[in-house]
């Protein structure tokens, strides 16, 4: 439980370097909460693994976080709240947590064509908390969706704008 005498330490993690802007708006927004960034070096990236795999890296993580001092977890990666933010609720079910979830929201009340686009991991498109998004909020949207495969790789090595990235 988060004690209301002092602000909650703030227990922040992704599979790489991306939820960086997470920790960021965060300070922005709380800047008396105390933070703890785990960025999963060891494991990136997460999107070719399996739930399986992603589940134990997020209870793993989740564990140091706490060990950490963290009250509050924000689980900052899409692919980790896909496949494992409903168990770590289960398995730490006194601690409070924030998860990820891919912005068709946004995308499906803003589109003129009817049509939307989500990039994002195998492992995220499999996890229910997608599925759960798309029936909630792109009724009568069409969805299409893909992996685009080795584009993280190309933008994590900063190929930004190179050929290979745009055939991609």
């Amino acid at each position: 439980m988060v004690s209301s005498s002092s602000p909650a330490t703030i227990g922040i993690f992704d599979s790489g370097v991306g939820a960086l802007s997470v920790l960021r708006a965060i300070r922005v927004q709380l800047p008396f909460h105390p933070t703890v960034y785990l960025a999963d070096q060891a494991h990136v990236p997460y999107g070719a693994r399996t739930k399986e795999e992603v589940r134990a890296f997020a209870v793993e993580i989740t564990r140091f976080l706490l060990s950490q001092g963290a009250q509050v977890i924000v689980v900052a990666c899409n692919a980790a709240s896909a496949a494992a933010l409903h168990d770590l609720r289960v398995v730490f079910p006194d601690v409070p947590f924030v998860g990820m979830e891919p912005a068709v929201k946004p995308a499906a009340t803003t589109t003129h064509s009817g049509v939307i686009g989500v990039l994002a991991t195998p492992v995220t498109f499999q996890g229910e908390l997608y599925a759960s998004v798309v029936e909630r909020f792109a009724k009568g949207v069409t969805v299409l969706q893909d992996t685009c495969p080795g584009l993280v790789k190309q933008i994590e090595n900063g190929h930004l704008d190179s050929p290979d990235t745009r055939a991609i």
